[in-house]
């Protein structure tokens, strides 16, 4: 039973999702955690009910056992003897805007929301899977990497990279580690929004695209940015080079072609990671699902294809089917989903069915090993 157990906790986060970006929340659900308390009934399913207008689900407090009956209902058949893909995880983005929100919470506040949200026991969620960018986001509280120079400077050596930029700017390391006494074998995923602006075509965080006489310096960088995780007690498990290579509007962003994107993994990335004998797995592309043929140009060419374990995609356009297009050309390589934004102002019951139908089940019936969420934190007041 293990697969509802995963597929029912996930609603339960998807709520958390919804709620924290929404102001007015009142739901007509009574509230189950009121006195006098619940115990609830241990079953081999857990389950939980929105009416569709609340942004909360509720944990049902019944027992549900099952038993060979008669009925119309529709019929799921479990065939134990087929296997597809095993889950890596399902979890969010933990962005620098999320980090500083949760870490600005009273201690007593952030240990709570933390246990609940990460915490592996049968009354909490168990959140398996986090991505964390590399220097800063689009939801971070200011734009950096970890080796800013002054204009027209260079370092060439990457003697001035500082990791603890990232925690002067959003206290990601240390909410990752509060993160990680509660459940140590979470996986987490790390990307890069752009490189520093000196290795850049444009000198500019927003926009540009990375220069070729830098792809070696960069590889290092994002070699030093593990290691560096490493030595912090923070274990990367996977990187993409580039979040959204083809999308540059963002700040930042950086955009990089497919053709680059290969020449960057087989000559500098990937050899420089198995040169510092690190295990984390490099993951292509990164964006949305209307441009397979970007994966599979970086597939297609077989020196680049030695270092790559999978694809990762996103929803904001094309057909989620298209993880599925990307496995059949390439079933020994991974597919991960590893980003989809909700707004602030949608509608709860469209977006919650949505977001099963294509990403809790569509992902996952297309090969993917992991569903992930945007933002996992929202001030709900701005």
């Amino acid at each position: 039973m293990r697969i509802q157990k995963i597929f029912f906790t996930y609603l339960t986060f998807c709520s958390i999702l919804f709620s924290s970006c929404n102001k007015d929340d009142t739901p007509s659900l009574p509230d189950q955690n009121e006195n006098p308390p619940f115990t609830y009934q241990d079953t081999d399913l857990q389950f939980w009910e929105t009416n569709g207008t609340s942004t909360r689900l509720y944990r049902k407090n019944l027992a549900l056992f099952f038993k060979e009956s008669s009925n119309t209902n529709p019929t799921i058949s479990v065939d134990t003897t087929q296997t597809f893909q095993s889950m890596d995880g399902f979890g969010y983005t933990l962005t620098g805007g999320s980090s500083l929100l949760i870490y600005s919470l009273v201690e007593e506040q952030r240990t709570a929301l933390l246990q609940e949200l990460f915490s592996t026991d049968s009354t909490n969620i168990g959140v398996s899977y986090l991505r964390i960018s590399i220097g800063a986001s689009d939801l971070s509280p200011n734009v950096y990497t970890y080796d800013d120079m002054e204009a027209s400077q260079t370092d060439i050596s990457l003697s001035q990279f500082n990791l603890s930029i990232e925690e002067e700017q959003t206290h990601l390391l240390s909410v990752l580690k509060e993160i990680l006494t509660i459940n140590p074998n979470i996986k987490i995923m790390a990307t890069p929004w752009t490189a520093p602006v000196w290795m850049k075509t444009n000198g500019e965080f927003k926009g540009g695209s990375l220069k070729p006489e830098y792809y070696a310096i960069y590889a290092q960088y994002l070699v030093k940015y593990i290691q560096g995780m490493a030595s912090e007690g923070i274990m990367i498990d996977a990187i993409t080079p580039q979040n959204e290579p083809l999308h540059d509007g963002n700040n930042p962003s950086m955009k990089m072609l497919a053709t680059e994107q290969a020449e960057f993994i087989k000559n500098h990335l990937g050899p420089a990671i198995a040169d510092a004998s690190l295990n984390t797995k490099i993951i292509a592309y990164d964006h949305n699902c209307d441009k397979p043929e970007y994966p599979l140009a970086i597939l297609n060419d077989p020196a680049a294809n030695v270092y790559v374990d999978g694809s990762a995609f996103h929803l904001y356009g094309g057909n989620i089917s298209a993880l599925n297009q990307v496995h059949n050309a390439f079933p020994d390589k991974n597919i991960y989903f590893t980003e989809q934004w909700t707004s602030a102002n949608g509608d709860f019951n469209g977006d919650l069915n949505w977001h099963v139908k294509n990403l809790i089940i569509g992902a996952t019936r297309n090969w993917s090993k992991t569903v992930l969420e945007w933002n996992l934190a929202n001030n709900g007041t701005y």
